[in-house]
């Protein structure tokens, strides 16, 4: 800083030139003093390897990524068809992408400071001095004039001790976190409609299965009541065989409340009012794919709630370099400039020239513990941050893990279950044989049914935790979210992408300002 003093000390500052350099070099000195810690990234939990991947089988290592669409790995055109309308339709992800639109705009304001405020005020007067006024011997006593007036006016607060690059470096780390937070409701909404409408696949499987045992039992019915007639069965076992076929379609009635609300659901995800929105029935038919799992230090890049929540790290740590720079001076440029002139016609006449220029310096003496407090309050609330960032990380290790475990022991209980639903099978099969022969009582055939039944809806609800279990586990990656996507100058505008598409309107116009770079 004094080399810079140095060299216009030589400089008479009596001439405007003089004084323009003389402040442009205050300025470029005090630019560099930015006060406050320099930011880097806190350290986070890491381990080597996911202890649930166990018996796992995870896709293969020529595909270890996971791709924007996410979905596309089930394979299934219907769930494709709807996911794809979320970025369209979803008032969700519309509404978070007006706030980064709104965090956007709040960094745009705080780097208007980097620049001076020009004002205009012109302005034309007619005027009459009284001829009676004190003094009498005044000149201007009677005197009627013009006065026309084009000033300009200039402000500008440097930037001294990082006092705007401090504020604008906070407002970046917000918006980089509003970017983050946008992917994060993305990723929630897709993994939330694949849930729901794995959900209502699931219940179109029960519904399926409950059918075609409905048409057995009334083929039990029919049998015990022929026999009935014959006089080789009694009116109990009749009435045994109806009660476990109406118990039964009261089942299959009920499975069409929970369809009907996860369609609804479905609906609501995907912008549409749930009276224009069918979901056509189509049972599970095939497990969940493997799921590309990688490995754990990639989570850290993959995940877009850990990158907001670093961001965050990032701007509260600008927000104790702003608080510090409250120790030193307040540096304000000031200048101002135009014409003036009795006479319209010369108003913009080399002799009309007006002008002024300045500089003034204002620090706060004594504040009773006012800044030590900011800046107190600035330090805990990035300590704050840190450990919520930490703590992230550990929920999102968590979460990896709970869901690579669902996965491995559904996938273990689901082998154990069709052995079940084979033997009840089989056990069904002998029941009706032994009973069709006079072996043994209905009882028997009734036990052996609700056995086969219960097994059967088991193996169902097994297969769609596991598909449920698959997109959480898809979700808890990150989703194919990488974290290269975070604009690093969120404050440049045009069509920006939000994770790996852009939000759009229902016409398909992305949801952005076309503005120029400032």
């Amino acid at each position: 800083m004094s080399r810079l003093f140095a060299t216009v000390s030589s400089t008479d500052l009596r001439h405007p030139a003089g004084a323009v350099r003389f402040l442009v070099a205050l300025l470029l000195s005090l630019a560099g003093c930015a006060v406050g810690p320099k930011y880097h990234q806190p350290t986070a939990p890491m381990i080597s390897a996911y202890k649930e991947v166990g018996q796992w089988k995870t896709a293969q290592p020529s595909d270890q990524k996971l791709g924007g669409n996410w979905w596309e790995i089930f394979q299934d055109p219907q769930l494709n068809a709807l996911e794809q309308q979320i970025n369209v339709s979803n008032q969700n992800v519309k509404a978070a992408f007006a706030q980064f639109q709104q965090a956007r705009a709040a960094l745009r304001y705080a780097r208007a400071d980097y620049y001076p405020t020009l004002t205009a005020a012109p302005s034309a007067t007619r005027q009459r001095y009284s001829t009676n006024r004190s003094p009498a011997s005044s000149l201007f006593n009677g005197i009627t004039f013009n006065d026309f007036a084009f000033p300009l006016d200039l402000s500008y607060q440097a930037n001294a001790w990082g006092r705007v690059s401090r504020n604008v470096e906070f407002y970046r780390g917000q918006a980089q976190a509003s970017d983050a937070d946008l992917a994060v409701v993305r990723l929630s909404i897709h993994a939330t409609l694949a849930i729901d409408y794995f959900a209502a696949r699931t219940l179109d499987t029960e519904e399926k299965l409950l059918q075609n045992t409905v048409v057995q039992y009334e083929k039990a019915l029919s049998l015990n009541e022929d026999l009935y007639a014959g006089g080789l069965a009694s009116e109990v076992e009749v009435e045994q065989a109806r009660t476990i076929l109406e118990t039964t379609r009261a089942q299959l009635i009920d499975v069409g409340v929970a369809r009907a609300q996860y369609e609804h659901a479905v609906a609501v995800l995907i912008g549409k009012p749930p009276a224009n929105f069918s979901l056509p029935p189509l049972p599970l038919t095939a497990p969940p794919p493997p799921i590309p799992v990688g490995v754990p230090s990639e989570l850290l890049e993959r995940r877009p709630d850990i990158a907001a929540s670093e961001r965050l790290v990032a701007s509260q740590n600008a927000q104790i370099g702003l608080a510090q720079a409250a120790y030193y001076p307040l540096v304000n440029i000031v200048a101002s400039g135009g014409f003036d002139s009795g006479v319209i016609t010369t108003l913009f006449q080399g002799p009309s020239a007006i002008w002024s220029i300045g500089a003034s310096a204002a620090v706060t003496v004594f504040d009773v513990g006012r800044r030590r407090a900011a800046s107190d309050e600035a330090k805990a609330a990035y300590d704050s941050s840190v450990a919520s960032y930490r703590e992230t990380v550990l929920t999102a290790f968590q979460q990896v893990e709970d869901n690579l475990a669902a996965l491995s022991i559904l996938e273990q209980e689901a082998g154990v279950q069709a052995t079940a639903v084979q033997a009840a099978e089989r056990s069904l099969d002998l029941s009706t044989t032994r009973y069709e022969g006079g072996v043994t009582s209905y009882l028997e055939v009734i036990t052996a049914q609700n056995a086969a039944l219960s097994d059967q809806l088991t193996a169902v609800n097994i297969l769609g935790r596991r598909m449920a279990s698959a997109v959480l586990l898809i979700q808890a990656l990150g989703g194919g979210w990488d974290r290269s996507t975070l604009p690093d100058r969120p404050e440049c505008c045009g069509r920006l992408p939000v994770g790996n598409a852009e939000v759009t309107d229902q016409s398909g116009k992305a949801l952005a300002n076309n503005q120029t770079r400032p």
